[in-house]
């Protein structure tokens, strides 16, 4: 079954390694393949990963569009260890996370990565 998709007006869409851009009219695609596909609202450019825990979904972003996402093993590991050490309550998350990531299921764990990002946001309103 094909993956349908429709795009705004000058949205973009990332299909493999291929970044595609919409025209000026809503356009409904349908999508048959396993290339990994992100839209450009789950899309989180280096630039704005400003926190740790928006650098580990910049990590599980590049594992799921990578031909070769163990390369990013180490440094997303690393950066767990960091976070939870500063972070104990993050543990719940992590768990998820890495079990999606053992199982190669890049995007739900990208999902739960957002997630995250918003225990982390609390967390940091909560402190100031």
């Amino acid at each position: 079954m094909a993956l349908v998709i429709d795009l705004k007006p000058g949205e973009k869409i990332l299909i493999g390694d291929a970044v595609i851009t919409n025209d000026k009219h809503r356009t409904r695609l349908h999508i048959a393949g396993d290339s990994p596909i992100l839209r450009e609202k789950d899309v989180l450019q280096e630039s704005a990963a400003d926190t740790p825990c928006k650098k580990i979904y910049l990590l599980i972003q590049c594992m799921y569009l990578a031909r070769n996402p163990r390369e990013y093993f180490e440094k997303y590991f690393d950066l767990v260890r960091e976070v939870q050490t500063a972070s104990p309550s993050s543990m719940v998350f992590f768990m998820q996370i890495n079990e999606y990531i053992i199982e190669g299921v890049y995007y739900k764990a990208m999902k739960i990565g957002k997630q995250l990002i918003a225990h982390e946001q609390e967390l940091i309103e909560n402190a100031a």
